[in-house]
């Protein structure tokens, strides 16, 4: 959990090496001074840190971060900021957006939240994406292109990475989408002040640029093109078609009441340029990330002072504003978001919570929605609600706790989506999604694939993540190669080998017949192995307790500016929320990074070493994760500079007992 709000504007915290009620004096001199008992050395261990661990799709968050900050170099002619841009998209293409919209569970997971506050790699991701933008970074093209071609069914964040995989495998693929423009929930999901059309299309325009990458819009397949017809032209077909229903609120005549309406129609109308005004009432059931976006799009587009029109219409799409001056809006008379949790357990990003607050969202929190009070007609006038608590996973009114009633001219429902299957229903699992085996193949469908939302209704970059699995899935059944799990910590893994070779430092070929008389043990000397090295990245992620957290100063976050206007501000505004870091900003933003579990060059191994048997690597031998190495000769076991090393690098091991 995040650092508390409070406790950052009052207290300057820094690690503490006892707990309250932790009294236990641990002799350090005991555990240290062995000698050469031991029989134990330094090998440098390199894991995964938690933010990537954490992170959906898998980004090298700490790589990125080591660019940024000058630790990792990049190779000749080539800049800080394109480099970063490289190793960040190797995983995710859409920097832009997924540093301004990503809920970032990589910042909930940062060992820096054991020190003060949590790395801000959101911002420092939107720096690198709205970056490449500006100076006209490309995607690399240069694979070379097989005969297969796959056939990718949506063109929302999981189609459109997933085909930006597969082009970079140098398989080409044909987009088939139903709306007019790529981006999926990117675009008609999340209202353009949160993710700037400009900035959507230079990312969805990159992947296009790479070639060999065609779109088919405004096509439905099922509809427009059958399933039967895809299969003979393609040698795969990728299902990433998203969620474009709602779930509506299980309540009695929610069906049959025509101003209930989900959040995605909501929004998508909004995101067409249809809906430009609404009711004067609106309430939002929900809590996430969605449910604000209804609100916060309502205190903007605001009603009509003179409203008399039904406001599902334009939601359903049996109207239109498109040609509708909305300089004559007023304000919404209420606008009201209710939530089954406390406020700060709720979904949606804190700071998403707060700016609907300062734009005149009423929050409700802690309750559940009871009946929908209906007119004459079957309109909702309002819906009732009730104090309730969450309990073995399901909201439980509060004995004896309040009633409310809230009243509204249309109610909106975020509490889930589901897929639009009409046309397609031999792929229906009967929850309106589809299956999928642990490689994403869909069960059952020879050359069928699925990934995205319509598996599991998710966050973008798990989208996104999925896409990359999918890709390299088809790559590996189009060339006949088996692969029974995926590794236990699925990531975009930094690579020591392939950075010695760019580096210049590559090892030496092995032929164990070259070493058939040499009686000595060893890599020490050795030029056809990283001596002392072990790659535990797939497998291990290094968690705070196994850092030297006292080596690191109390730092506070670079933090992002917003424009987030005031509720008599808000009627209108429709100005970028979340404003870009400079770059002095992101450097120092990066360098409050731990590097957790590899070595960012802090030379505490070299100064406290008794035997000065650890050195610094001669500085033509030298690049990321190969920085000091050690004289086993001098090496007396004594693990001092494992327990001083901050990153967690270090561990005693390749002795003899």
């Amino acid at each position: 959990m995040a650092t508390s709000k409070e406790d950052m504007q009052n207290t300057k915290l820094t690690f503490r090496k006892f707990e309250d009620g932790d009294f236990v004096n641990k002799n350090f001199g005991k555990q240290i001074f062995k000698e050469d008992t031991s029989h134990k050395c330094p090998t440098y261990i390199h894991r995964t840190p938690p933010c990537q661990g954490s992170c959906p799709s898998g980004e090298d968050i700490r790589g990125y971060l080591a660019i940024i900050r000058g630790i990792e170099l990049p190779p000749e002619g080539v800049s800080m900021q394109e480099y970063a841009f490289r190793r960040s998209t190797d995983a995710n293409p859409f920097p832009s957006m997924m540093g301004r919209v990503c809920p970032a569970p990589c910042e909930t997971g940062c060992n820096r939240n054991s020190i003060e506050d949590f790395v801000g790699i959101n911002s420092v991701e939107q720096y690198i994406g709205d970056t490449a933008f500006k100076e006209g970074f490309k995607f690399d093209n240069s694979a070379e292109m097989t005969d297969k071609k796959v056939a990718i069914i949506g063109g929302g964040p999981a189609g459109m990475a997933a085909a930006y995989q597969l082009r970079r495998k140098g398989i080409a693929s044909t987009i088939f989408d139903d709306h007019s423009e790529l981006g999926g929930m990117m675009r008609y999901g999340i209202p353009g002040y949160r993710t700037p059309r400009d900035f959507l299309n230079n990312e969805c325009q990159r992947i296009l640029d790479m070639g060999h990458i065609e779109t088919r819009m405004n096509t439905r397949v099922g509809r427009d093109v059958s399933v039967e017809e895809i299969e003979k032209e393609y040698d795969a077909v990728l299902w990433a078609l998203g969620c474009w229903t709602g779930r509506g609120v299980p309540l009695e005549g929610w069906d049959e009441t025509p101003n209930c309406v989900s959040a995605v129609k909501f929004l998508e109308q909004f995101n067409k340029g249809e809906m430009k005004y609404t009711g004067k009432k609106i309430l939002c059931i929900g809590g996430g990330d969605t449910s604000i976006d209804v609100v916060s799009v309502s205190r903007r587009i605001g009603t009509l002072a003179d409203y008399n029109e039904n406001p599902e219409a334009v939601v359903n799409g049996e109207t239109s504003h498109a040609d509708h001056d909305s300089s004559s809006n007023v304000p919404c008379e209420l606008v009201t978001l209710t939530a089954l949790f406390k406020k700060e357990e709720m979904t949606a990003a804190p700071h998403e919570v707060e700016d609907a607050t300062i734009e005149g969202v009423n929050i409700m929190n802690e309750v559940m929605p009871v009946e929908i009070i209906r007119d004459e007609n079957g309109r909702a006038t309002g819906m009732k609600f009730v104090d309730s608590t969450w309990e073995n996973n399901a909201p439980v009114a509060v004995e004896g706790g309040k009633e409310y009633t809230v009243e509204a001219d249309i109610i909106v429902a975020a509490i889930g989506q589901g897929g639009n299957l009409q046309d397609l229903e031999d792929l229906n699992n009967g929850r309106n999604l589809m299956d999928a085996d642990n490689m994403f193949r869909v069960p059952g469908k020879e050359n069928h694939y699925v990934c995205g939302d319509i598996v599991r209704p998710h966050l973008l970059t798990t989208a996104i993540g999925q896409a990359y699995i999918v890709s390299e899935t088809i790559e590996n059944d189009f060339n006949d190669i088996k692969l029974k799990k995926r590794p236990k910590v699925d990531v975009h893994h930094f690579n020591l080998n392939d950075k010695m070779v760019e580096s210049g430092l590559g090892v030496d070929a092995y032929d164990a017949n070259d070493f058939l008389d040499d009686a000595s043990r060893g890599t020490e000397t050795a030029s056809y192995a990283i001596h002392n090295y072990d790659d535990r990245s797939k497998q291990e992620i290094v968690s705070a307790d196994e850092l030297f957290l006292g080596h690191f100063d109390y730092e506070e976050r670079n933090l992002r500016d917003t424009d987030v206007p005031s509720s008599d501000e808000v009627l209108g505004h429709f100005a970028e929320r979340q404003i870009s870091l400079e770059q002095e900003n992101a450097v120092s933003e990066a360098n409050r990074c731990m590097s957790c579990g590899m070595c960012f060059e802090c030379d505490n191994c070299v100064i406290y070493c008794p035997q000065d048997a650890v050195f610094r690597v001669k500085k033509d031998s030298k690049t990321l994760g190969r920085y000091v190495d050690t004289d086993y000769a001098k090496c007396i076991g004594c693990h001092i500079c494992a327990d001083v090393c901050p990153t967690g690098y270090i561990d005693m091991a390749l002795g003899e007992g």
